[in-house]
């Protein structure tokens, strides 16, 4: 069958209106279109494809089996199209003075607030801040595309995802370091969960998905611990955010960044539930494209090679 090489981006949007209302008419109006020229989109789409997407005999609508394989990939078609616009107008809207940012929350909420934001504020430099819930490696194709100017990140010898910064044309500084602990809620009788462990009973792990860099650390100082406690995850989270507060719940003990947890260690909220065999250190670092060469980034840069603990030029 003879193909026209060309997707329009409404239709995959007709698709998913289609999926969600499992109705012609329904999804034709959420389109704001007439209900003959919506089919007539959604027959273009199948005729694109070459294959039925939708089971049209069933009472509501369902999908056919390529019609499932199409809409997961449709979904990732419509985010990337959507990423790509938005880095696009940012980087089209940013001054050429502006530095633009990307880093975690956990990380926006500590060390960017404690290292950079006086330093930039001294220096009157003008930040487009980006504080994401972006996979590891987007952060490495942000900096790679100038999606960003600069990234402030957790670095770890396991962190595989950001290998590619060290292979590429990039140089970092490290700020400072963070210790990554154990810790769990601490009750009247001391903490709720501990690693000490009954070989009966695993203990509740409350850890990182599989698109944060935190979680090879996890997995890391599981792993130095051959003959350690049995764990049992009853929780996955992207954020460092998001795994102290399922901690605080009492749902089970997880790895935090120290400066992450400081108050709640300090006035004993939390409690560090490993020795030293557990705790390993982060660099927190950041990362420039070295064939940048805006001015401001190369000042901020000046100012914090002055802070740093060690750098790459």
């Amino acid at each position: 069958m003879e193909r026209n090489d060309k997707l329009d981006i409404a239709w995959l949007r007709d698709f998913e209106a289609l999926v969600a209302q499992k109705n012609f008419s329904r999804a034709a109006e959420e389109r704001n279109v007439s209900q003959p020229a919506f089919s007539r989109r959604i027959r273009s789409l199948e005729e694109e494809f070459g294959v039925k997407l939708i089971n049209r005999q069933t009472l509501p609508l369902s999908l056919t089996p390529a019609g499932e394989v199409f809409l997961a990939q449709s979904r990732i078609m419509l985010r990337t199209y959507e990423e790509t616009l938005e880095r696009c107008q940012i980087i089209d809207a940013a001054g050429e003075n502006v530095i633009r940012f990307a880093t975690s929350q956990s990380l926006y909420m500590t060390h960017f607030k404690t290292h950079i934001a006086p330093l930039v504020e001294r220096g009157g430099l003008e930040i487009d801040l980006n504080s994401t819930g972006w996979a590891a490696d987007q952060f490495v194709s942000a900096l790679q595309q100038r999606y960003c100017d600069v990234i402030l990140t957790y670095w770890h010898p396991s962190m595989d995802a950001l290998a590619p910064l060290g292979l590429g044309n990039c140089d970092f500084i490290t700020l400072t370091e963070d210790a990554f602990l154990p810790v769990s809620k601490n009750g009247a009788n001391g903490p709720l969960h501990t690693l000490k462990g009954d070989s009966k009973k695993p203990i509740s792990l409350l850890s990182y998905g599989t698109v944060s860099a935190l979680r090879s650390v996890v997995e890391y100082a599981l792993r130095q611990q051959i003959d350690g406690p049995k764990m049992l995850v009853v929780n996955q989270s992207a954020l460092a955010i998001s795994v102290k507060a399922m901690i605080m719940e009492g749902f089970g003990l997880g790895w935090l960044p120290q400066e992450l947890c400081k108050t709640e260690l300090a006035d004993g909220r939390m409690k560090v539930v490993g020795g030293k065999e557990y705790a390993h250190h982060l660099e927190i670092r950041l990362y420039r494209d070295k064939e940048n060469t805006k001015p401001t980034l190369n000042r901020l840069w000046r100012d914090m090679q002055g802070l740093s603990h060690k750098s790459t030029d």
